[in-house]
C-alpha cells in the first residue's frame, strides 16, 4: 500500500512538474512576444514625435541612421543607455533629438524626446509615454493640448535660471490650474538636457568611438545642475 501510495505521488510530482515547466515557456514565450511588438509600436509612435520637433527642412542627412548611443546621465533622467539622433546640414551638425526622463511626474515617470538645435534653442518636446492622470496632467501630449510648445524657440541663454518655472512658482511658463506637478516636472527634465547638450555637444556631433561617448555621459553633471 506505501509502495502503491509512494509511486501515486511520485507521478503526480512529475506531472506538477512537467505543466510547470509547459507553462513558465509558454509564459517566457507569451512575454517575449508581446514585449517586442510594444517595443516596436513604442519606437515607431517614437520616430512619428521625432518628425514632428525635427522637421526634414532641419537637416539634410538620414537622421534615423545618424545615431549615438549615450550612457545613463544624471542630466537625462536615464538608468541606460539611450539612444540620440543627429541631423546635419551640409556636413554641419544643424540638430539633435535627446531622449530624457522627467522622474517625479505625478503618476511617476515620464519619457521625453527632446530636438536641439545647433545654436542650442529647443526645436520641440514631446511626450513618448506617460502614467498622468487622465483629463488633468495627460494635457502634456500634443494630441490633446498645445501646451508642450511652449518649450519651442527656449533656450538657457533666452530665459534664466529663476525663470525656468511654471508661473505659480514665480517663474513664466503656464500651466493648466489645478495640474502643476506634471509641468514642474517636465520643465525640470527639460532645462536639464539643455545643460547636457551644452556641456557635451561637441563630443555628441563627432565621429568618436561609442565608450568615449559612454564615459563622457558619467562626466561633468556633478554641480551643472
Amino acid at each position: 500500500m506505501r509502495r502503491t501510495m509512494a509511486k501515486a505521488a511520485f507521478h503526480t510530482a512529475l506531472n506538477l512538474l512537467f505543466f510547470a515547466v509547459i507553462g513558465t515557456g509558454l509564459l517566457a514565450l507569451t512575454y517575449k512576444m508581446t514585449h517586442d511588438t510594444i517595443a516596436i509600436s513604442e519606437e515607431n509612435e517614437k520616430l512619428k514625435l521625432i518628425s514632428q520637433i525635427a522637421p526634414t527642412y532641419t537637416y539634410d542627412n538620414k537622421i534615423m541612421q545618424d545615431t549615438v548611443r549615450v550612457a545613463a546621465d544624471e542630466l537625462l533622467g536615464t538608468d541606460e543607455a539611450t539612444i540620440i539622433y543627429r541631423g546635419r546640414m551640409h556636413g554641419k551638425a544643424s540638430i539633435a533629438v535627446l531622449q530624457a526622463v522627467a522622474p517625479d511626474g505625478y503618476g511617476g515617470k515620464i519619457i521625453l524626446i527632446i530636438a536641439i538645435h545647433a545654436n542650442e534653442k529647443i526645436g520641440g518636446v514631446r511626450v513618448v509615454s506617460h502614467k498622468e492622470t487622465p483629463g488633468l496632467g495627460d494635457y502634456i501630449e500634443i494630441a490633446k493640448d498645445g501646451w508642450i510648445d511652449i518649450f519651442k524657440g527656449a533656450s538657457l541663454q533666452s530665459i534664466i535660471e529663476k525663470d525656468w518655472k511654471v508661473r505659480k512658482d514665480g517663474g513664466t511658463f503656464e500651466y493648466r490650474a489645478g495640474a502643476t506637478i506634471t509641468p514642474r516636472a517636465v520643465l525640470k527634465a527639460v532645462r536639464k538636457v539643455l545643460q547636457y547638450f551644452a556641456l557635451h555637444q561637441e563630443e555628441l556631433f563627432a565621429e568618436v568611438p561609442l565608450a568615449f561617448l559612454e564615459k563622457a555621459g558619467q562626466a561633468k553633471i556633478k554641480g551643472a545642475i
